[in-house]
């Protein structure tokens, strides 16, 4: 039996801050927006540009990472994989759809010093590219439920703030530390 492959690899900006949720259950997701801009000349040497924008979803770990790591104008590669569920809209009782890039790797490409940086496209015109509302509903992972802000217990949980894990996190004592 033949293999099938869903793989993304991208490169580009985010538009804006991740936001960091957990489920019920007390799993981590951080969603956000990455721009990924392409250049071309035409046939008559005129040039070209165009930006397309991706939903990025990260779980468990990596989301705890990406909100921690990742600011607005951030250049980071991404890989993972194409996801499109589906949802009835409340006000028009439309089948909605929406496809996002479950990401499993993330690496940070902007320098230390210019992660703070703000990319030419900032984000602001999002809706414009076809780019999904900011707080549109999440999935969770298969066999999951829908997600909730506050954690399982009832407390309020903070951006810094993490899920219980199964191994107790080592302290990073220097930026020298850091995976990426």
């Amino acid at each position: 039996m033949a293999k099938d492959l869903n793989k993304v690899m991208l490169t580009g900006h985010l538009g804006a801050d991740p936001e960091m949720r957990f489920t019920p259950q007390g799993s981590a997701v951080t969603t956000f927006r990455v721009a990924s801009n392409r250049s071309w000349k035409s046939g008559d040497g005129a040039q070209h540009d165009d930006t397309e924008w991706f939903r990025i979803v990260a779980w468990e770990k990596l989301a705890e990472i990406c909100n921690e790591y990742l600011k607005k104008g951030t250049r980071v590669y991404i890989e993972g994989r194409l996801q499109t569920r589906s949802w009835d809209d409340k006000n028009t009782g439309e089948k909605r759809y929406m496809t996002e890039v479950i990401a499993q790797d993330m690496i940070i490409l902007s320098p230390r010093g210019e992660r703070q940086a703000m990319p030419e496209n900032d984000g602001a015109d999002a809706e414009e590219f076809g780019a999904p509302p900011r707080r549109a509903p999440v999935a969770a992972p298969a066999g999951g439920s829908a997600m909730r802000a506050p954690a399982p217990n009832g407390a309020a949980r903070t951006a810094g703030s993490r899920a219980p894990s199964r191994n107790a996190p080592q302290p990073i004592d220097s930026e020298d530390d850091l995976p990426f």
